[in-house]
Formats: structure tokens, C-alpha cells, sequence
């Protein structure tokens, strides 16, 4: 036996394309983010701090990162119910309904953002029935909770949506045989199941809602203070030619969102070790 003989890899090729992967991740990752962050080394630590912790900015960061949390959380609960009638139900209707949870991937923002405006404004279809009960969604930090809960329901639905078109029915049959009731089936038999896929979805819906602009500064009435979005100062900042302090609050928007997802994907681990 020649000793000497190379052991080929299954795919061909594994330099070639490990170099082009890191060149196009350098190209439209690693090199964006350096510059953002090189820009913000000209500030100094205590220029930095001020800008970083304005009133005005802490204000939208609460705004942002609050509202984009509770979307992302209703977004868990309302996705995992219509993956669940979209895999377990048959209905008329059912392929165009399926159809429209992808229709925020395709709409502009700038579209989304003006039809939810009008909707739920006072005298929209929806607004009209809503305001004399003391409920006003459009152009207040409501309409930013459903902007994000707009564009995130895809995530989620589309991540817990295959899961469940593979699990099998006879596993809640088999639950249903040994005494379990429907919830003791859906806590203990197919929720570790779906876990790592709902915190997967959950990640993304809450990742684009903090970097969403377009659909939002049309319903958010943009008030300082009370519903202005970090994205929105931001670009404020780059119109008064304030680069350094945009690209500062960017970066604390770049790092606190790293620790959410971080922190998502530990939970994606333990979840997996659960569910084993």
C-alpha cells in the first residue's frame, strides 16, 4: 500500500473555495464593519461616551431595542400558530395564505410603511374602530411594535414551518394513547422539538426589526424622546455631516445586537442537548 497517497476531500476544490469565502465575507462583512469601527476610533473615550449616552439616543435605543424584543416575542407566538395551521390543516385558500407570509420579503418597506400608516390611522379601515376606544397606533411607539411584528412574522413562520412538516402525526397519537392531554403534548413533545428552531426565527425577526427604517418612520411619528428609532437618528446624524457620532451609535447598536444573537445561539446549544 502506497503511504504516500493523498487523501482526497469529498468536495474538490476546499482551497480554492475557503479563499473566495473569505474574501466575499471580507468584502462585504469584515471590511464595512472595521471602517465603521476605525471611524468611531476618532472619537475620545469621553467624546464617545457623551455621544453614545445623550438622552435623546438612550431614548431611541430604548424605543428600538424594546419594541424589536416584544415583536420578536409575539412573533414567536403568532409564527409557531400559522406554521402549525399551514402544516396540519388543509383549507381553500391555504396556498395563497401561505403565499402572503413571504409578502414582507417582497414589499418595499418605504410601501409597507405607508399602507400600514393609512390603515391604522384614524381614519383608516382599521384606526376608525380602534381610536374611540383610546387606542391610537399610528404615529405613536404602538405603530413601531406593528411594523416590526409585520416584517418579522416570515422569520419565524418559515424556520418552524419545515420542523414541523417533519414531524410525524402518529407522535402526538402515540402521546394521546398514553394519557397525555394536548398541552402536556405540545410542552413535552413537540416543543423541544421546535425549540431550536423558534429561537433561530426568534433571532431573526428581532435582528431585522433593530436595523428596519423604511417601513417604520412612516407609522413611528418620529418624536424625540418618545418614538424616534436609533436607524433614524442615525441618519439624522449623517445628514448634519456628523459622521463620527452616527458610526458611534452604530457600533453600540452593532455590539448589543452580536450579544443577543450570541446569546440566542447558546441558547440554540442547550436547547439541543435538552431535546437529545
Amino acid at each position: 500500500m502506497n503511504l504516500s497517497l493523498k487523501k482526497h476531500s469529498v468536495l474538490p476544490g476546499f482551497g480554492p473555495t475557503l479563499g473566495y469565502t473569505v474574501f466575499y465575507l471580507s468584502l462585504i462583512v469584515l471590511i464595512p464593519l472595521s471602517a465603521l469601527i476605525f471611524k468611531t476610533a476618532g472619537l475620545t473615550w469621553g467624546e464617545f461616551v457623551a455621544t453614545v449616552t445623550a438622552p435623546r439616543v438612550v431614548a431611541s435605543y430604548r424605543v428600538t431595542f424594546g419594541a424589536a424584543l416584544l415583536a420578536a416575542a409575539v412573533n414567536a407566538v403568532f409564527g409557531v400558530l400559522v406554521a402549525w395551521v399551514l402544516v396540519r390543516y388543509r383549507f381553500p385558500g391555504k396556498r395563497l395564505f401561505d403565499a402572503l407570509v413571504d409578502l414582507p420579503f417582497a414589499l418595499p418597506t418605504a410601501v409597507a410603511g405607508i399602507t400600514l400608516a393609512t390603515v391604522y390611522s384614524g381614519g383608516g379601515w382599521i384606526g376608525r374602530y380602534l381610536e374611540p376606544h383610546g387606542i391610537k397606533v399610528a404615529y405613536t411607539p404602538l405603530g413601531i411594535l406593528v411594523a416590526m411584528v409585520f416584517i418579522g412574522l416570515p422569520f419565524v413562520v418559515r424556520t418552524v414551518q419545515p420542523v414541523l412538516e417533519e414531524l410525524d402525526a402518529e407522535i402526538e397519537e402515540a402521546a394521546a394513547c398514553l394519557g397525555a392531554n394536548r398541552w402536556q403534548t405540545f410542552s413535552r413533545v413537540l416543543f423541544p422539538t421546535l425549540l431550536p428552531s423558534l429561537l433561530t426565527g426568534f433571532a431573526l425577526a428581532f435582528a431585522r426589526a433593530v436595523g428596519e427604517y423604511g417601513s417604520i418612520i412612516f407609522i413611528a411619528g418620529n418624536m424625540p424622546m418618545v418614538s424616534e428609532i436609533t436607524p433614524l437618528l442615525i441618519i439624522t446624524k449623517l445628514e448634519q455631516y456628523d459622521f463620527a457620532g452616527a458610526t458611534a451609535i452604530a457600533s453600540v447598536m452593532l455590539l448589543a445586537s452580536f450579544i443577543v444573537l450570541l446569546t440566542v445561539n447558546l441558547l440554540q446549544k442547550w436547547s439541543r442537548r435538552f431535546a437529545e
